[in-house]
């Protein structure tokens, strides 16, 4: 099957690009390249450009008329920026993924797979959550996906009158640690926001130290609990959402009621682990010694959650196969190789500027 994947350069869209090539699919990659590496697009079908530009949406299909599904990662992603700059995080997540959802209905097609987050969710008492708990999106990172989930939704219901209808699955995915174990794509960020990135930073001497953000939680030792999954298992959760995806419809069908045209799903591992236990297992795996100290909470930061994948496990027959120990000792090797992979030239079977 072929499949336009955005922001298909990005550390989880080139992921998620090896494990459908792996799975026998061939991904069409479209990418700003504003953050993503050049070196991800390599050997791959690639488009240079913006998930706005409907002319360039336009001609990727015209060329590729075999295209049967879109999973759409194209997103601006760090909490902290989204805070200090919400008028992009809402121009380019929300208006950009407009423009493209609009223009796949136009052209017809009709299965779209969705790049979303668990921080969409509040933050319950006992910490987990499956797709009918509260929402309370913090940051303007947060609330763009659950904008861009709730446009989608609509448009998604409205075109179930039309000719050529359109459904989507959102996966609402958790915390992405490791690198792909074959070790051809892998964290690429020089200042990483997320959490393991920081802890190599740290242990590399890159960074002075880690920094605990957040102590005073309603969690076990007071740091946020968070539901670690490794990048691979969320690469292969989207295969199966392509692969099952008339599957998926057919049980939403059967559990939610007749013509549901958009499915949340949680992709995770289903176990809560705190920050100051993910330290702790670091620093047992790491070479080097990392300073560790406590610091207050950021902007948009939350308890967190952990999720309940019976969804995943019922409507795509999916379930997290890898532990965070398998994610470090995928990271380490990355980090062993990152330089070398990230400075490959890069040879691109088709490119626009």
């Amino acid at each position: 099957m072929k499949v336009l994947v955005t922001g298909g350069a990005g550390f989880i869209g080139s992921t998620t690009c090896s494990a459908l090539e792996d799975a026998g699919h061939t991904p069409v990659v479209l990418d700003s390249l504003v953050s993503g590496p050049p070196a991800f697009t390599r050997g791959r079908i690639f488009y240079q450009g913006d998930i706005a530009d409907a002319a360039l949406i336009q001609r990727i299909f015209a060329e590729h008329p075999d295209i049967d599904a879109t999973i759409h990662f194209a997103a601006r992603i760090v909490v902290s920026e989204s805070v200090a700059l919400p008028a992009l995080y809402y121009r380019e997540n929300v208006v950009g993924s407009l423009t493209l959802f609009e223009t796949l209905n136009a052209l017809g097609q009709g299965r779209v797979i969705f790049s979303s987050s668990a921080a969409v969710y509040d933050s319950p008492a006992d910490l987990r959550v499956d797709e009918n708990s509260p929402l309370k999106p913090l940051s303007p990172y947060a609330r763009s996906k659950r904008m861009t989930e709730e446009m989608l939704e609509d448009l998604c219901a409205a075109s179930q009158a039309t000719a050529q209808p359109m459904r989507a699955i959102a996966l609402r995915y958790f915390n992405p640690v490791g690198a792909d174990p074959a070790l051809r794509s892998g964290p690429y960020i020089s200042d990483p926001t997320h959490i393991l990135g920081r802890l190599m930073a740290a242990a590399q001497g890159r960074a002075d130290r880690f920094q605990i953000t957040g102590t005073d939680y309603a969690t076990r030792d007071g740091t946020g609990l968070r539901d670690y999954i490794h990048v691979w298992d969320l690469a292969l959760a989207h295969v199966a959402a392509l692969e099952g995806f008339d599957r998926a419809f057919g049980r939403a069908a059967h559990n939610l009621g007749p013509g549901v045209a958009f499915i949340p799903i949680n992709v995770g591992t289903g176990n809560g682990v705190t920050v100051r236990e993910l330290v702790t297992a670091f620093q047992d795996a790491s070479p080097t010694p990392v300073h560790v100290e406590d610091a207050p909470r950021r902007p948009g930061d939350s308890a967190g959650a952990c999720a309940d994948t019976t969804r995943a496990r019922d409507y795509l027959g999916w379930t997290a196969q890898l532990d965070v120990a398998e994610a470090m000792q995928s990271a380490f090797a990355w980090e062993a190789v990152r330089a070398g992979r990230l400075d490959t030239d890069v040879e691109r079977t088709e490119t626009t500027r």
